[in-house]
């Protein structure tokens, strides 16, 4: 996790925190791993929550989709999480040059 950064206002005398923005997957079954970047919804994303390059060579690959986002906001910051949804081969034939 970030830790915010502060500065301090030498005229003012106080401390300022410095806003952080933390993103996050959430996989299916539970489990969170934190990105780099924010994404959208419907994006379709690796297992490390890359974008994927389409057309896809083969549906044999493990691919999800960003079906839900929420914001949990905190004093200095918030952390977005990115809930997925795998797709099915089925699913992924759509998206295979052929």
């Amino acid at each position: 996790m970030q830790i915010p950064a502060v500065a301090f206002d030498i005229k003012a005398g106080y401390l300022l925190t410095m806003y952080s923005e933390e993103n996050f997957i959430v996989f299916p079954e539970g489990d969170v791993q934190e990105i780099p970047a924010r994404l959208s919804i419907n994006m379709l994303v690796d297992i490390n929550g890359n974008p994927v390059p389409l057309p896809l060579k083969t549906t044999k690959t493990l691919v999800y989709r960003i079906s839900q986002i929420s914001k949990k906001e905190h004093r200095g910051g918030c952390e977005i999480y990115h809930y997925l949804e795998q797709l099915t081969a089925a699913e992924l034939s759509k998206y295979v040059r052929i």
